[in-house]
């Protein structure tokens, strides 16, 4: 199973998209300050994530969400929370 999730910055309020394995891990990995990106952002918390059968499938799915379209789709997903 592989997953594609969306990190929120509590701190200043940006998004991250990333996939992975197991977006809990990659979530404790990005909040220890692993990942240049996300390391001055911190702390992170995990908002959204789908799943795939497949590393190519999930990686297709991340590009959609860093794309225009994705990040409306994802704009109009989590303010409905």
């Amino acid at each position: 199973m592989y997953e594609v999730y969306v990190l929120k910055s509590i701190k200043d309020g940006i998004r991250y998209t990333g996939s992975g394995n197991d977006a809990q891990e990659r979530l404790r990995r990005h909040n220890k300050g692993d990942y240049r990106f996300t390391k001055g952002h911190r702390p992170w918390q995990l908002i959204y994530k789908e799943e795939y059968q497949t590393r190519s499938e999930a990686v297709r799915r991340e590009r959609f969400l860093k794309s225009g379209q994705g990040r409306k789709f994802l704009d109009d997903i989590i303010s409905k929370d």
